[in-house]
């Protein structure tokens, strides 16, 4: 069985940095993978998406101060978030898409920009 564990939330000021991490226990043969968002009140969005190949794509909010990797070996995703402003503040959800089978959601974390 696999688990997909999030870390590396927390409360940070304005233009402060974060990298959330993202790992599942197990081989899951990752073919893509994606960040997304949930603030109070909205729907979920979309923040970066990863191919097999290691290009990321990114909502245009975020575009240019948040970066997706990845680490295979490791399974392992990642999101570094730079430059942080206070519309940044969501729930934060990882999404492992594998070759075979249904996609694994992690549990979320949690990020907070002050002011």
């Amino acid at each position: 069985q696999v688990h997909v564990v999030e870390s590396g939330g927390g409360l940070v000021q304005a233009g402060g940095s974060l990298r959330l991490s993202c790992t599942a226990s197990g081989s899951i043969f990752l073919l893509s993978a994606r960040w997304y968002r949930q603030a109070p009140g909205k729907q979920r969005e979309l923040v970066a998406g990863i191919t097999r190949g290691g290009s990321g794509n990114y909502a245009d909010s975020v575009k240019g101060r948040f970066t997706i990797s990845r680490d295979d070996a490791k399974n392992g995703v990642y999101l570094q978030m730079n430059s942080l402003k206070p519309e940044d503040t969501a729930v934060y959800y990882c999404n492992l898409v594998p070759y075979v089978g249904a996609d694994y959601w992690g549990q979320g974390t949690q990020v907070t920009v002050s002011s």
